[in-house]
């Protein structure tokens, strides 16, 4: 197996690592998978996984913790600023320095873009992005290619539509960062409002085929091997009313999916709010538990390589 990258490296872009890093850390996500419980469970044993959220958090804040305990670890953190030191005017700084004395790796989720680079300077732990602003969830992406790849037994080739909140939401930024490291399609489906932020995306854009729709089309959902929804995110628009224009403008449901190809993947980061229609959940096509299911794992792998030089 390849050189571990990920020792003790911080985990803040999705921008800093290659295709190599990707084959290295899904192999490590396979491998995890085969081993006895009790070898998983030596991996971490008497490691500290510290994390603090400014913002809520379901999948990644338990997917780690989870993921954690899998590997014989244990994790203390805050959950709730409102029950922290924050709230007495406690610097962020601070905070940071305080919990990286506590543990071995540091998970973060901060509102504000540049948040996990500024930590990771400051700390002397390794400190991973569990989601900054509207910028980046590296993980995340990592976990989306890795159940693209698992899904459909390869990356190259597939035309991949990302539908929804392309301008607020982190997810899809690492994903199409991630993605560029590899020859797709990129189809991105979006009302006008909420169209990807070319700023964002301007030193990638020549060097991909990305295509923009507002629309679902017949020939969009035909051409299509994965689709990658988001919800559009409500706690992000300064007006109301705004949202309540564009609210369900897209619901993937029976209908849709029969104008589909019979083997499309349905990605989905969660969570969802009626952009996925409970009515296919339990067809074939459906991967977005699965996909959850699979961040366990990757984030198993990824903690045992940010603490192991020789992770198992």
């Amino acid at each position: 197996m390849a050189d571990n990258k990920f020792f003790k490296r911080s985990i803040v872009s999705i921008r800093d690592f290659t295709v190599d890093d990707f084959t290295y850390l899904f192999d490590l996500t396979d491998r995890i998978q085969t081993l006895t419980t009790n070898e998983r469970g030596e991996i971490a044993k008497g490691l500290i996984l510290g994390y603090i959220f400014y913002e809520y958090s379901t999948r990644t804040r338990l997917s780690f913790e989870s993921a954690m305990a899998s590997i014989g670890g244990r994790s203390l953190g805050i959950s709730d600023i409102d029950s922290s030191s924050i709230m007495k005017g406690e610097s962020y700084a601070d905070t940071i320095k305080t919990i990286s004395l506590y543990s071995d790796v540091v998970l973060i989720r901060h509102p504000s873009d540049g948040s996990s680079r500024y930590a990771s300077e400051i700390s002397d732990k390794p400190v991973i992005n569990g989601g900054s602003g509207s910028e980046e969830h590296p993980t995340q992406a990592m976990l989306d290619v890795y159940t693209i790849f698992k899904e459909k037994k390869r990356v190259d080739g597939l035309s991949i539509g990302i539908i929804g909140d392309l301008k607020y939401g982190r997810t899809v930024y690492s994903l199409i960062y991630a993605l560029s490291n590899y020859d797709v399609n990129i189809h991105l489906v979006s009302p006008s409002m909420l169209k990807i932020r070319n700023e964002s995306i301007y030193d990638i854009a020549n060097n991909m085929k990305m295509f923009h729709h507002t629309e679902l089309t017949d020939d969009l959902l035909k051409e299509l091997d994965v689709m990658y929804v988001t919800r559009i995110q409500r706690e992000r628009f300064p007006d109301l009313q705004e949202y309540k224009k564009i609210q369900g403008l897209y619901n993937i449901d029976e209908n849709v999916l029969k104008r589909c190809k019979s083997d499309v993947s349905i990605l989905h980061p969660l969570p969802r709010v009626d952009e996925i229609s409970s009515s296919i959940d339990n067809t074939k096509n459906a991967v977005y538990f699965k996909q959850a299911s699979y961040g366990k794992e990757l984030r198993s792998a990824l903690l045992s390589a940010l603490l192991h030089e020789k992770p198992f």
